[in-house]
């Protein structure tokens, strides 16, 4: 974020930079920011909403970069940054940070507004890499460049794997005790559950209708499962249920306070007309809200391996979005009607892909995300956009990083990768 974030100063009057609760976004800014307003204190948001009303001019005269935590507690506030970002006509002016958006329309017309001064930037809970527990030995970016062989040593064991997930990657819980370290994420929980879905819109929604909700969330994570899919989940695991339309409202809530982030469907050229599943995968924004809503710690995932393969791949797409972000890139997932399925593809700007199977290890997997691999390579027509750049299986355990050299497709452990 911080490379992101000194390159869209450059080009941009103002940086909006979005996030769920907890992420670091307030504490990354304030490492570069020359003068900061925090509109999470009620005190300072009562004030500089009467001075923004008053004299723009003046509740923006900070010196540049300026940071305005929170913003979306003044939406007034956006006008008046694009107008002086127009007037002053120079680049890096101001930074935004925000843990929730508004609703459709509003954001349509921000959107729409914003174009030409405003950059995007999406935050997310660090990764492996950024924590400091993935080693850094097998760089994503490179693997497009197609290296011909690479040997590298994973240091982290299933167990370590185990806790990561149920730990999530909130920087205050790196580097704390083990105990005090999972308690962050059931703090995270209860926080939105309680609190801040309410908050984002001002609709009243009860805890435990949210706590349900998130459940049947968590044992669909990484399927495509429809709002009759949950219904029916609710029904069966929980002594009481939700009609469609509330369950539609509770996930554009979560959706706007960056809980959950759902994963586009991977539309490329096939040489056949096999129809393609366009309905998004859904994901929690890191895989520890999953167990903090399950009540799950590192011993369960041990216990149920299972289970355990479907948070990692959380885990792994979370590590996924933030290198790709860092290569122009985004990730998608694809499935067909003939039920081949790919777990991720890296897309980036330049039309390079890049497909992925996400595994816990062992040889058996292995060989059977090959197996997608190879199928899903195949059925592309490079004809009309290139090959896949590289395939990779990526897996939980395992000693080493290296590349297959009977079809060259590279196994790494998430121990050992980076942007």
């Amino acid at each position: 974020m911080d490379g992101l974030l000194a390159k869209k100063l450059q080009a941009k009057g103002a940086i909006l930079i979005e996030g769920p609760k907890w992420c670091g976004k307030t504490t990354t800014v304030e490492q570069i920011a020359a003068s900061k307003v925090m509109l999470a204190r009620a005190d300072e948001k009562e004030h500089f909403k009467r001075l923004l009303e008053i004299d723009t001019e003046a509740a923006l005269d900070g010196e540049a970069p300026m940071l305005i935590d929170e913003w979306q507690a003044v939406p007034k506030l956006w006008d008046a940054v694009r107008y002086t970002v127009d007037h002053r006509r120079k680049m890096g002016q101001f930074i935004l940070t925000g843990s929730s958006v508004p609703d459709k329309e509003a954001e349509k017309e921000r959107q729409h507004s914003g174009t030409g001064r405003f950059a995007w930037l999406t935050m997310r809970p660090m990764s492996l890499y950024e924590s400091g527990e993935s080693n850094g030995s097998v760089s994503l970016g490179e693997l497009f460049t197609a290296p011909g062989k690479i040997l590298e040593k994973n240091e982290l064991k299933l167990q370590d794997i185990a806790f990561l997930i149920c730990r999530g990657g909130w920087p205050m819980a790196v580097g704390l005790p083990e105990e005090a370290a999972l308690e962050q994420a059931f703090d995270y929980y209860d926080a939105v559950t309680k609190e801040d879905v309410t908050k984002v819109d001002g609709v009243k929604r009860t805890s435990e209708r949210v706590q349900r909700l998130m459940r049947a969330y968590a044992r669909h994570q990484g399927t495509q499962a429809s709002i009759a899919t949950l219904r029916e989940d609710l029904k069966v695991n929980d002594t009481a249920t939700l009609d469609d339309a509330t369950i539609i409202s509770y996930l554009e809530a979560l959706r706007k306070i960056f809980v959950i982030e759902d994963m586009p469907a991977w539309n490329p050229n096939l040489r056949s007309k096999t129809a393609i599943r366009t309905a998004d995968t859904r994901y929690f924004v890191d895989p520890s809200i999953a167990t903090a809503a399950l009540g799950l710690g590192p011993a369960d995932l041990m216990n149920d391996l299972n289970t355990m393969g479907f948070f990692f791949e959380t885990l792994c797409v979370r590590d996924l979005r933030v290198f790709a972000e860092t290569l122009n890139g985004k990730v998608y997932h694809y499935r067909d009607k003939s039920r081949l399925e790919c777990d991720a593809v890296v897309h980036l700007r330049n039309g390079q892909c890049g497909l992925i199977e996400i595994k816990l290890g062992g040889q058996s997997l292995i060989t059977d995300g090959v197996k997608t691999l190879n199928t899903l390579s195949d059925r592309i027509d490079t004809t009309r956009m290139k090959a896949p750049a590289f395939k990779m299986i990526l897996t939980a355990a395992g000693e080493y990083a290296y590349r297959r050299p009977e079809d060259g497709i590279y196994v790494v452990p998430i121990g050992c990768l980076r942007p």
